[in-house]
């Protein structure tokens, strides 16, 4: 990754575009706090100077592990703008944390974002949950969150604090490692007014659409990657969510009629991504006809029966039989 930054010089065209590479979060903190600082003591200022307003909505955009583990131990101007509620109106969670029912988790050398949360129980000397840790972070945005990307392993008790601590939630990611909390969402759906954006995992679809249709009038977008898209499902999606304008599939298992039924229905699409799916061919007339009105469509890459599914594919004298598989 690479910032894009435009310098001056003496070349011809007069301004010269050079790629830097992307700075951690950790060290653009301190570089902007080096400089800041700097600038303010050769003009007499203190910190207690600057705009509050501006200088929360930076600290807003760190991220949660520079916000909670960098930049409270600033000074203590920057412990104190840190626990404004606006720095805390975009929630994205680490996307593991461990569960309530586990006691030690880290015995597993992979897991995501073990880094964060090793030096998170480490400066705050707590052994926390996903269930506590939810409730802290949300705690500190005081109502204002209005983006949530949940963690893995979620629970019941935490989706709940969200739903009752947070009105303003206008965009939710569920994600595939809560399988649990896709299942119970639905409960939760009216809670949030404002909703315009939900990203679930793989199932239960066609009993939260409904529930989106009837509560949430805003909402454009939905993320449901890997979902089986059957008939029940593309009825739901044009009954409860005709106006929608963002649909990302991709990965699914669609029966084609299902499909069809999506594209002759919602036609205020913008943006459809159904790529790498099965059940029709990326160049199928008929779908690409029908989606020709939609500015962003992507197919590519889709087939009606997967590799894996096909007998002239599988070497049957390569085939052993393990039965742990159905359990």
């Amino acid at each position: 990754m690479y910032l894009p930054v435009t310098l001056k010089s003496k070349h011809p065209s007069g301004t010269k575009t050079f790629g830097l590479p992307e700075i951690h979060p950790i060290f653009l903190q301190f570089f902007l706090a080096a400089s800041v600082s700097i600038s303010f003591r050769m003009e007499g200022r203190k910190w207690e100077d600057i705009n509050k307003d501006i200088f929360v909505n930076v600290l807003g955009r760190v991220g949660m592990e520079s916000l909670l583990l960098d930049v409270p131990f600033v000074c203590k101007s920057w412990y104190k703008a840190s626990r404004e509620p606006q720095c805390w109106e975009h929630l994205i969670f680490p996307t593991f944390i461990k569960p309530d029912d586990i006691d030690d988790i880290w015995c597993e050398p992979e897991i995501p974002d073990r880094g964060f949360i090793e030096r998170l129980e480490m400066t705050y000397q707590e052994n926390l949950s996903a269930t506590a840790f939810v409730k802290f972070i949300v705690n500190r945005s005081c109502g204002n969150a209005t983006i949530i990307k949940l963690p893995g392993g979620c629970t019941e008790e935490a989706l709940e604090y969200v739903a009752n601590e947070c009105p303003r939630l206008k965009g939710l990611a569920v994600g595939s490692y809560n399988e649990f909390i896709n299942s119970i969402i639905v409960k939760f759906i009216s809670k949030w007014k404002n909703l315009e954006m939900l990203r679930l995992g793989k199932y239960h679809l066609k009993e939260i659409i409904p529930e989106i249709g009837l509560h949430c009038n805003n909402f454009i977008w939905l993320a449901a990657p890997y979902t089986y898209i059957g008939k029940d499902e593309a009825s739901a999606l044009v009954s409860s969510l005709s106006e929608l304008k963002y649909l990302d599939l991709h990965g699914g298992d669609f029966e084609k009629e299902a499909l069809v039924m999506i594209l002759q229905g919602c036609k205020q699409l913008v943006h459809l991504d159904i790529s790498q799916s099965f059940g029709f061919d990326d160049d199928d007339a008929e779908i690409i006809e029908l989606a020709s009105h939609i500015p962003a469509f992507k197919c590519e890459s889709s087939i009606i029966t997967p590799d894996w599914l096909d007998d002239d594919y599988i070497d049957y004298d390569d085939l052993v039989y393990d039965s742990s598989f159905f359990y």
